[in-house]
């Protein structure tokens, strides 16, 4: 069965039934967000624990002893087919798939979406309606009132991507009735949506100042979140591409003034460097994993390694 990501995020009163759930899609920051409020809603209903494993063939059916069951966290769906989902139907454990969109996932897919004791759930970039959804129910939840000039601005102007419009949006409710006015939400949009980016984009430089930019922009472990996750697309986009014409155009056009640095940290990377970065990435998402986000260390730790792997 196919459910909408927002139907999760927006709707208090929706119940978890499933045993099974693939998370899939385009948007990592929401396929992370859906999985994490799946088992938030699950601990607020029962006492179950949380096990990240690789692949569903590593899974041991064992008995807890203090929770009633677990949440299985599974990043990829290697060997899953509908065989494989009918034999752990025996267990009482609930089992959370997430893995991005490729050619190797669309049969998985099909096989949740034929199965009754599943949810596929679908993570793209959010389009207009969405955010609008999204806009309304943070305004009720904060019970503040904006004037029409400017929920219009934040729908237009809000990013596409679920983690960091949550991210500003909780700064700009934050704020003050009488700072409730474009002129200051317009610096913080600048401040998320531009700041965080351009760290990246000083990758050439020496340490000290790549340590130094870092500590102005990042201040807080969803900041690094942010940050990792658009190291993460740049770090992709060099990954997926086989050759300089695919990368150049894969660039987002509003990168534009960027591109001659992006092309050149491209030519930087051969088949192994680009086994070093995926290994980074794995490492990474794997501390996220464990500790829910990243620390301020950590993140720097993360953008220097990059680096390290780039000029080698």
């Amino acid at each position: 069965m196919k459910l909408d990501a927002l139907s999760i995020l927006l709707d208090e009163n929706f119940k978890l039934k499933k045993n099974f759930y693939f998370i899939s899609g385009n948007e990592p920051t929401l396929i992370q967000k859906v999985s994490a409020v799946i088992i938030e809603k699950y601990k607020k209903q029962e006492k179950i624990s949380v096990n990240s494993i690789e692949v569903l063939g590593e899974f041991v059916n064992e008995v807890a002893l203090f929770e009633d069951r677990k949440i299985n966290l599974i990043k990829n769906c290697k060997g899953v087919d509908e065989e494989s989902l009918n034999t752990f139907k025996k267990s009482s454990d609930i089992f959370i798939f997430t893995q991005e969109n490729s050619q190797k996932i669309k049969k998985v897919k099909s096989v949740f979406l034929k199965d009754k004791d599943a949810y596929l759930i679908d993570c793209y970039e959010l389009d207009r309606a969405s955010k609008i959804k999204i806009v309304n129910y943070f305004i009720k939840l904060s019970d503040i009132v904006i004037d029409k000039d400017l929920y219009w601005f934040l729908v237009e102007k809000l990013d596409n991507r679920y983690s960091f419009l949550e991210n500003s949006l909780n700064k700009i409710l934050k704020l003050d009735k009488k700072d409730m006015n474009i002129i200051n939400i317009k610096k913080l949009l600048t401040i998320d949506s531009l700041g965080k980016e351009k760290i990246f984009f000083n990758l050439l430089k020496k340490n000290q100042e790549i340590v130094d930019v870092y500590r102005e922009k990042i201040n807080s472990s969803s900041d690094v979140n942010e940050l990792y996750y658009y190291c993460k697309f740049f770090c992709h986009l060099i990954i997926d591409c086989n050759n300089e014409n695919e990368y150049n155009k894969k660039i987002p056009l509003y990168l534009f003034r960027e591109k001659v640095f992006l092309l050149d940290i491209f030519r930087r990377f051969n088949s192994e460097k680009k086994k070093l970065l995926l290994s980074l990435l794995f490492s990474t998402e794997k501390i996220m994993r464990k500790n829910n986000d990243l620390s301020l260390a950590t993140g720097l730790r993360f953008l220097l390694s990059i680096k390290k792997i780039t000029v080698s």
